[in-house]
């Protein structure tokens, strides 16, 4: 019994790295839809940033109310319809005749995206105590893993065949969201189960919710706390706000380094070969980060790995630019690397702490309130990164990236499980 319950759980993991990758193909295969978005519908540069914009808000605010529902009902539900709004996205932008319906169907698909999105982040912490953090990586590495796969393919295909390319990725989003919706549970609470006397709100009984799966097994999954806690207890908590913080700058520094990625290694000097490389690279090294750090995260524990890896990040990213002001491409691109592949696996790793510091129970609606520093975070890598560049030029501007991201890792060392609701 506990070596088929072992097993499901991987299913699951799988189930969920599917719908992540699902979910991540709108964040990043836009970069090679756009121009063809733009010759379809006269668009300007702005207008077809503002796609991506709201995509982004839309895609992080609405996990806050979706994990709250995923921690109360299960995730069934929330997969059919994440399912059905990324195939609706998917659709409306390949019939888009014009740029309002273009703006409406990927802010639609943005909240198919970050259902989706709640909903595999959180399954590792629901299933797993030990090889929480390998699991959660194989999750997280898949948002941008499959894209990366995905992108020489559509970039093939978009021009020649606009509308099909996209129906043909309509189908396959939906097709994703909705087998996951038909195979993955969460597991059932046990009857009796207390909870801390800050959530007073009633939960269903589990003994008969379909979307949970029983775990009487102690060696396979861990039991669910009995003191978990919502999203507003947990932010009265410095803890939640030093997640909240080192989030805004990991996004922030990360969007910064992903979307300026080009300008900065052109800007520094180097060659168009070489800002190529750089791309990809950093494609690669944010993927290989989640899993291979995530994984350790298991052995020496969330808050050093988290810690020592944004710091790491933080010297990298300074050497990349020192090594780009002095022309040295091949260091530039090393160092480059290495900072992506240091600043990613928190991605791995805070789910499993917020789980841990607040509860399994309510993990997903509680690291989707930590996730909307992405909000914050996509302004400071967008409208505060080009004002920096303009104003103080890109070695500046890169360097106080650098320094961010030291202090956030700083940070993350300083945290520790809480002991109260007002530790």
């Amino acid at each position: 019994m506990g070596g088929q319950r072992s097993s499901r759980r991987w299913v699951y993991v799988a189930l969920g790295a599917a719908v992540m990758g699902a979910a991540g193909t709108y964040q990043f295969v836009w970069s090679s839809l756009s121009a063809a978005v733009g010759a379809r519908i006269p668009a300007s540069q702005t207008a077809l940033g503002t796609v991506f914009t709201l995509f982004v808000v839309t895609q992080t605010l609405v996990q806050l109310p979706a994990g709250s529902i995923r921690d109360r009902y299960g995730p069934r539900k929330l997969l059919a319809v994440s399912g059905i709004l990324m195939f609706a996205g998917y659709v409306g932008l390949a019939v888009a005749p014009i740029l309002p319906v273009a703006f409406a169907s990927y802010a639609i698909g943005g909240l198919g995206a970050g259902i989706a999105y709640t909903v595999a982040i959180n399954t590792p912490v629901k299933w797993f105590d030990e090889y929480r953090g390998l699991a959660t990586g194989i999750v997280s590495m898949a948002y941008g893993g499959l894209s990366f796969v995905l992108i020489p393919l559509v970039r093939g295909a978009i021009d020649a065949a606009f509308t099909r390319t996209l129906l043909v990725m309509a189908v396959a989003v939906g097709v994703v969201g909705l087998l996951a919706a038909g195979v993955l549970r969460d597991p059932r609470r046990e009857t009796g189960e207390s909870t801390s006397s800050a959530s007073t709100e009633q939960r269903p009984d589990s003994s008969s919710d379909p979307d949970s799966d029983t775990r009487a097994d102690t060696d396979d999954a861990p039991a669910t706390s009995t003191e978990a806690v919502g999203w507003r207890t947990a932010a009265r908590t410095w803890q939640f706000w030093v997640f909240y913080g080192v989030m805004v700058v990991v996004n922030g520094v990360g969007l910064m380094l992903i979307g300026q990625s080009v300008g900065f290694t052109t800007g520094l000097g180097l060659s168009p070969a070489t800002a190529t490389t750089v791309a990809s690279v950093i494609a690669l090294a944010d993927g290989g980060g989640i899993l291979v750090l995530g994984g350790l995260s298991d052995r020496f524990g969330g808050e050093r790995t988290a810690g020592t890896s944004l710091v790491l990040c933080g010297f990298s990213l300074a050497a990349a630019v020192a090594s780009g002001v002095r022309g040295y491409g091949t260091l530039f691109v090393v160092f480059v690397g290495a900072a992506a592949f240091f600043r990613s696996p928190v991605f791995a790793i805070f789910p499993s702490l917020v789980g841990h510091y607040y509860g399994e129970a309510r993990s997903s609606e509680n690291y989707a309130a930590i996730y909307t520093a992405k909000v914050p975070g996509g302004v400071f890598g967008g409208t505060v990164t080009g004002a920096m560049i303009a104003l103080l030029g890109w070695s500046t501007a890169f360097y106080i990236g650098a320094v961010l991201v030291v202090a956030a890792g700083l940070g993350a060392f300083a945290l520790r499980p809480v002991q109260g609701p007002n530790d």
